[in-house]
């Protein structure tokens, strides 16, 4: 079994509160992660196990090992009893691991009822740090849901495609997207058209026939069941005009990939958009690892109308890092002058250009590397 990053930082959790919700997007891992702190597990996306539950409560309630509640959005009748089976006996932590595909259902109930009594986490597909030996190139191609080929290579992409259209036509509905699948899976198609680039609701809806609000409460429905990030403009006290809109991304690159019918390496360094598919992957391994450690951060990007940009700033350990991707086994000086340029021009303190070379160098304030060798670092940071 793959030993999950996240799996101390909960580990951590259960220790010092009631009960942890671990969140994410379906198939990633979150019912296997679970079950490996207790065997005493509820699909409550089943009618006969919230029976089930109903009959055992009082024997739940008493229970010395975490109790895990599988989709606990399906089953919001729970959260009420819950918090006062929390209360009778706020000493004893570790009781309830609440799990969830979607965050909208389960946040509610969980700010309604669980406020002050539960630690939330997110369980991301598995990222490069969890998959040791695997080729960086596999992974950024495939993605990083267990089943959808990182593992058995033959499952890419009918497995991403089989997966986007249950969401499309069973989870997203399910969840509150009134949009009829075949809008969805356009959508889907035109989002992942879109990715790394500005967010245009305007654009998007005319060509869906929507209007700009509709298409904004879709993307929204996108975001909270884990689908697409969308990654903020920085913005500070700077003389300079800056870019107000989001940027969109989709968090698998195997889903992405699926939707722009690429299978193979070979075809995916041809695209012209393929910086931009490395750009949002890294992106997205940075964020995993970081919050595999229960690290407290902000990502953003930056961009001035005058043509200075950034792929990505974050906010981290009280400092503000200054991130530039090069899909490029040789970043040249130009490079680093311009990732210095607009590193003074925001005050970052520290400076770190990613390319495919294996070459590290660390000195003071600045770090050339490969992906691996950063994540390295944010992964031993205390």
């Amino acid at each position: 079994m793959i030993d999950r990053g996240i799996r101390k930082h909960i580990a951590k959790c259960l220790r010092t509160y009631p009960a942890v919700a671990i969140l994410g997007a379906r198939q990633s891992g979150k019912t296997t992660l679970a079950k490996t702190f207790s065997d005493s597990y509820f699909d409550l996306e089943l009618e006969q196990e919230k029976l089930r539950l109903d009959l055992q409560w009082e024997e739940i309630v008493a229970s010395r090992k975490p109790v895990i509640l599988d989709e606990a959005q399906n089953f919001p009748e729970v959260f009420p009893r819950l918090r006062s089976a929390i209360d009778a006996d706020r000493k004893r932590f570790g009781r309830f691991l609440i799990l969830g595909s979607v965050s909208p259902g389960l946040m509610k109930s969980v700010s309604d009822f669980l406020t002050g009594r539960i630690a939330l986490t997110e369980l991301a597909p598995l990222s490069l740090m969890e998959m040791g030996q695997t080729p960086q190139d596999n992974l950024w191609l495939m993605g990083g849901f267990p089943d959808g080929g990182i593992l058995k290579p033959e499952q890419f992409p009918l497995w991403q495609q089989n997966y986007l259209e249950l969401l499309a036509g069973r989870d997203l509905p399910a969840w509150g997207l009134t949009a009829a699948p075949p809008v969805t899976r356009r959508l889907f198609k035109m989002l992942a058209s879109a990715h790394g680039t500005l967010w245009n609701a305007s654009m998007i809806g005319k060509s869906l026939g929507l209007s700009y609000h509709t298409v904004n409460s879709y993307l929204d429905h996108m975001d909270q069941a884990y689908l697409v990030r969308r990654l903020y403009p920085y913005s500070a006290n700077i003389k300079k005009r800056l870019v107000k809109s989001p940027k969109i991304y989709w968090r698998d690159s195997g889903l992405l990939h699926a939707l722009l019918n690429v299978s193979k390496m070979e075809e995916l360094m041809v695209q012209p958009w393929v910086g931009l598919s490395w750009e949002g992957w890294v992106i997205e391994q940075i964020c995993t690892t970081l919050r595999n450690q229960g690290a407290d951060f902000e990502p953003f990007f930056f961009r001035t109308s005058d043509g200075h940009e950034l792929d990505l700033l974050l906010k981290y350990e009280a400092k503000l890092w200054a991130i530039e991707m090069k899909l490029s086994s040789s970043p040249d000086r130009k490079d680093l002058d311009r990732l210095n340029k607009i590193a003074d021009i925001v005050g970052a303190d520290r400076r770190i250009l990613i390319s495919k070379s294996k070459e590290r160098i660390k000195k003071r304030n600045f770090m050339l590397s490969d992906l691996e060798g950063l994540l390295s670092l944010f992964a031993t940071r205390p």
